[in-house]
């Protein structure tokens, strides 16, 4: 059984309908956008009758596909007051683009290239190019800026300074205002008058005739197909078809769809997402958690506290929430989110940058939302424990709905204590020693993790000797630096993809960082103790702190120290993760923990 249908009603029908609110456009779609070249190009079409593409259209009424809509930029805010009978889930810019130059009397609203308003723009049709076969139509429509006097070179008057919004100047240079397209008998009989008393009365008469016959007859009678999707279309096969249709590729989020959902339920949930948004912008470790993220979160608490539903944050299920769900648990999912920075915070991650998965805030927030009750020590260490395992053990990649719903259902009851096994994500995490070679780019995840979890394990300041915590992170601009010199690797024939391995980096202020340039370690320890005021005894410990095999360092042996360095890194991301410590050369036997 098919769920749509066509109908070619008139483009003058369409426009009108626009201005009643018959047609609207549902909150998810995004601002007008077009530039002042389309808009001409649009209106060089339907001068000629040539087509300018199908409109798709949403009838309104199905008991599953209640959106909140607005009005087409342009249109009169009061027609928001009709329940509109039809969304346009395609076609927004060209029927506002006509609207604006065909409907409105006042200027067209145009943007710039990044968006937003840059001037107002008024439409003609040089009736003369209009009727010239060999001219380009676009050539034949004007855009004119608003109240603003124009210099022209036309083939009648060589140069001339015009105001087109004065209607004796429309006259005498045969030029139509296109706002008048649909009610043009009172200006073509005032034009006729303005030229029956000067010369070529006839001619010019004939001028106009010819233009009405010829392109205004064109959009008289200007049929646009549309296709309708009916009202028992599913709101999800209403996102994806909107998605396959949008000629810019800009893919719908799931907090647009839901917005216009609660929209029409007079709930309007982006202005409660960004109050929320605004308290949580206090720790910098949430700059990357979004809207979508927070409604991710909210569905895997509404759907596991169901005895009717199975723990999902999956599109279908966010789009299944009601405005009750979201009012009952966005309080929960932002407490689980402050709890969610104190956790980081205690496991030395303190902005969104070391945060090696911005997607496990996720079903972290939503275990700790579920718990409810702060975690004690040994709780605490099993909630790190999950946390290090889906880090090293890169499990939070793309399409990890499955794993934030499976998460939610076993992590809390393995915390209490009600669950024997433990959770997927620990099971299922490997980390191999050689995957530490491997990790050369400081975006990647795993990368991130071995950086935060040597923070995690208290390497210290090499000046202050004072672990590098929150304060040394945020004051002395801590970022991870090589510990043989890049340099010094080259002039030593050491391979690239070795000395740029995770493996010869470690955390270090700029100033650090700076002091040591292109130095052998031989070289700049000595300096590096002078300038702290320790001994050699206490800069070994400081190494210590950072896995660094002192005695390797101050040889300068690389070969040695990257051996004990990798093994020591092997080491500690292994007890982070909860998983026996494999032998050397027997790392594929670590599947199970």
């Amino acid at each position: 059984m098919s769920t749509f249908r066509t109908d070619t009603p008139f483009l003058k029908n369409v426009l009108k309908d626009m201005e009643l609110g018959k047609i609207q456009l549902p909150d998810f779609q995004r601002d007008w956008r077009w530039d002042d070249y389309r808009t001409r190009s649009i209106i060089a079409s339907v001068s000629q009758a040539f087509p300018i593409g199908m409109i798709m259209e949403l009838e309104m009424g199905g008991r599953d596909t209640q959106f909140g809509s607005r009005s087409f930029d342009g249109v009169n805010p009061e027609s928001d007051l009709a329940d509109p009978e039809f969304l346009v889930l395609d076609g927004q810019q060209r029927l506002t683009a006509l609207y604006q130059s065909l409907m409105v009397g006042t200027a067209v609203f145009k943007r710039n290239a990044k968006g937003t308003e840059d001037r107002r723009l008024c439409y003609y049709l040089d009736m003369r190019k209009c009727l010239e076969p060999e001219t380009e139509r676009e050539e034949a429509v004007l855009s004119y800026e608003e109240n603003r006097e124009k210099t022209l070179q036309l083939e009648m008057f060589p140069r001339s300074t015009v105001d087109f919004s004065l209607v004796d100047d429309q006259y005498a240079h045969a030029v139509f205002p296109v706002h008048r397209i649909f009610d043009s008998d009172d200006w073509g009989d005032a034009y006729k008058a303005y030229w029956r008393d000067r010369e070529d009365p006839s001619s010019m008469g004939q001028l106009f005739n010819k233009f009405n016959s010829q392109v205004i007859k064109h959009f008289e009678q200007y049929t646009v197909p549309i296709l309708i999707l009916e009202k028992e279309t599913s709101r999800e096969e209403v996102c994806r078809v909107f998605e396959r249709v949008n000629n810019r590729g800009l893919t719908l989020t799931v907090f647009e769809l839901l917005t216009a959902i609660f929209a029409a339920s007079g709930f309007q949930l982006r202005d409660d997402w960004n109050r929320r948004k605004e308290r949580l912008a206090e720790w910098s470790v949430l700059q990357k958690f979004d809207g979508p993220s927070f409604l991710q979160t909210l569905t895997l608490l509404a759907t596991n506290a169901n005895p009717k539903t199975s723990t999902s944050c999956t599109r279908k299920s966010i789009l299944r929430l009601s405005v009750e769900d979201y009012k009952r648990w966005a309080d929960e999912v932002e407490e689980g989110l402050k709890r969610a920075v104190r956790f980081l915070h205690s496991e030395q991650i303190f902005d969104d940058n070391s945060l090696a998965y911005p997607a496990q805030l996720v079903p972290l927030a939503a275990i700790l939302a579920n718990l409810r009750e702060e975690a004690n020590i040994g709780e605490q260490k099993k909630l790190a424990r999950w946390y290090w395992c889906g880090v090293l053990g890169e499990l939070y990649g793309t399409s990890a709905d499955l794993r934030f719903a499976n998460d939610l259902a076993e992590v809390p009851a393995w915390i209490k204590g009600g669950a024997a096994e433990e959770p997927a994500t620990v099971r299922e995490a490997i980390f191999l020693d050689d995957r530490l070679e491997e990790l050369r780019n400081k975006n990647s995840a795993a990368y991130k993790g071995v950086h935060a979890l040597l923070m995690t394990n208290g390497c210290l300041h090499f000046k202050t000797g004072e672990t590098i915590g929150l304060q040394t992170a945020f004051n002395e601009s801590i970022d991870i630096h090589h510990v043989f010199p890049i340099a010094w690797c080259k002039a030593n024939e050491i391979d690239k993809d070795v000395y740029n391995s995770i493996i010869n980096k470690t955390p270090l202020a700029r100033e650090t960082n700076n002091s040591i340039g292109a130095k052998a370690p031989s070289e700049y320890l000595p300096m590096l103790q002078d300038d702290a005021g320790i001994d050699q005894g206490t800069m070994d410990r400081l190494l210590d702190s950072h896995l660094i095999c002192a005695d390797a360092l101050r040889q300068d042996d690389f070969e040695r120290f990257f051996k004990a360095r990798k093994k020591a890194l092997f080491k500690a991301s292994r007890k982070a993760m909860g998983k026996p410590v494999v032998p050397d050369g027997d790392n594929d036997s670590d599947a199970s923990a």
